[in-house]
């Protein structure tokens, strides 16, 4: 993980000689007066253990949410230093559990899937039930061939399914394609005659 600080007016990346000094240091890129100071725990990688550290050095930084325990890592919303126990890392970022509620309520964390669109059950039902009232088949067969085959590899749900309605919307959508095609035939054939 590869924190970088940046100054607030050019957003420069800051080198680490411009950190935790007592003085006024002017960022190397536009000169601006700066002065950082930094916890520990901002530059440490997360260890493969997950479990909550006891604070023993003075200066370290603690959790927010257990003063208890040290912190590994800042929250990437609020910016809130989190132990291993409040750690919530998503696609590689890592979030507070309040950051994480926030932005799954809000639509804020755009990697965050709370929900997901069941096209298995989507193209079965356009294949069924327009067959109570036929002519709208004509239209929703296609959708229910395309959606059956575009959809087939993508997941399905969050939990396990097979993919039998896949290959009912398939044969339902088939047949009635084929219905269609069989209708046109004998009307144009009919016509030519």
């Amino acid at each position: 993980m590869n924190l970088a600080l940046q100054c607030p007016k050019c957003a420069a990346p800051l080198p680490d000689a411009v950190l935790n000094r007592s003085d006024l240091t002017p960022c190397p890129k536009c000169d601006a007066p700066l002065q950082v100071e930094v916890f520990p725990a901002f530059f440490r990688r997360i260890a493969p253990g997950r479990d909550g550290e006891i604070v023993m050095v003075e200066g370290e930084s603690t959790c927010f949410y257990h003063p208890q325990k040290k912190a590994i890592v800042p929250c990437e919303g609020c910016g809130r230093f989190l132990c291993a126990l409040c750690d919530c890392e998503l696609h590689g970022e890592h979030f507070c559990p309040a950051c994480l509620e926030t932005g799954r309520k809000k639509g804020k964390i755009k990697r965050l899937e709370n929900e997901r669109v069941v096209y298995d059950d989507v193209a079965l039902a356009l294949a069924i039930l327009p067959l109570l009232i036929p002519y709208f088949t004509l239209l929703t067969a296609p959708v229910a061939l395309y959606l059956a085959l575009r959809y087939w590899n993508t997941p399905r749900s969050i939990l396990h399914r097979t993919k039998w309605r896949f290959v009912c919307a398939i044969i339902f959508a088939t047949l009635e394609l084929i219905g269609w095609g069989l209708v046109f035939y004998f009307l144009f054939s009919r016509s030519h005659k």
